[in-house]
């Protein structure tokens, strides 16, 4: 059992909030048993430790079993020591370190749906998309300019283990990404408030399609809208003034999954 807060190894964990750290290990942090739970079912070969407390283990018995099975090195710590390894204020008795997932934009095949997050810094707002890309059954979701970390703590809690479950890509052209997706006779549609309402392209989300979302404050730029090949907006009926881009994002990808599977 680990107890002492000073021991390199806990400090090493503890580090990989920062990015630096982050590259330089090739490892990342799973925080929560939900998270946990994702790694060590969906991409237990990437599991490097399963830290835990014994109150945990003793609530938890069914992630006990899967990190027992799996490649990874479990230690059982203390509160403390948990504490300071997290992420989190209060974390939930659980901690893992993974491999950094590194797919590959060539991964993608015939995509019938994909999430792509332009200039998106916010980590909870990326990682709420993806996990509504998740939900809706897309093939992918690609990160593209100066979008945030992928393994950023925050990301990955957001994510609640949808990080696991489907391909998140990380590649800074936006250009190569949609000549990719045009090359696989998949639409485009960039989101944005000025466009044609999403309920007037209901047919044309039958096909292939991909949602591009921008920056939360400052949308898409010109550049990126001309890449895609329809703008498209969520309308509003109500008083409210705006859509969150997570909210609209998860009406977007929902409207391409209802059609698909009407289809």
């Amino acid at each position: 059992m680990i107890t002492n807060v000073n021991d390199p190894q806990v400090k090493s964990v503890a580090k990989l909030a920062q990015r630096a750290r982050r590259e330089d290990a090739r490892l990342f942090l799973v925080e929560g048993p939900q998270a946990v739970r994702e790694l060590l079912v969906h991409a237990p070969n990437s599991a490097v430790d399963v830290f835990f407390t014994a109150e945990f283990a003793a609530k938890h018995p069914d992630v006990m079993a899967l990190a027992e099975k799996s490649p990874a090195v479990c230690d059982e710590v203390s509160e403390k020591v948990l504490e300071t390894m997290a992420d989190t204020i209060s974390p939930q008795g659980v901690v893992a370190t993974a491999a950094l997932l590194d797919h590959a934009l060539a991964r993608i095949g015939s995509p019938k749906l994909v999430a792509i997050c332009h200039e998106v810094r916010d980590p909870g707002n990326a990682g709420t998309v993806i996990r509504a890309a998740d939900a809706a059954g897309a093939d992918a979701v690609i990160l593209t300019g100066d979008s945030v970390d992928l393994h950023n703590p925050k990301l990955v809690r957001s994510t609640t283990g949808s990080i696991f479950h489907l391909p998140v890509i990380e590649h800074a052209d936006l250009a190569e990404v949609v000549e990719l997706l045009h090359d696989r006779g998949v639409t485009v549609f960039a989101a944005s408030a000025d466009g044609d309402g999403i309920t007037e392209i209901v047919a044309n989300l039958i096909e292939p399609n991909a949602w591009l979302f921008g920056n939360e404050a400052r949308g898409l730029d010109d550049a990126a809208r001309a890449l895609a090949d329809r703008v498209v907006s969520v309308p509003i009926f109500g008083k409210a003034e705006s859509l969150n881009l997570a909210t609209a994002a998860s009406v977007c990808l929902y409207s391409s999954a209802f059609a698909h599977a009407a289809d």
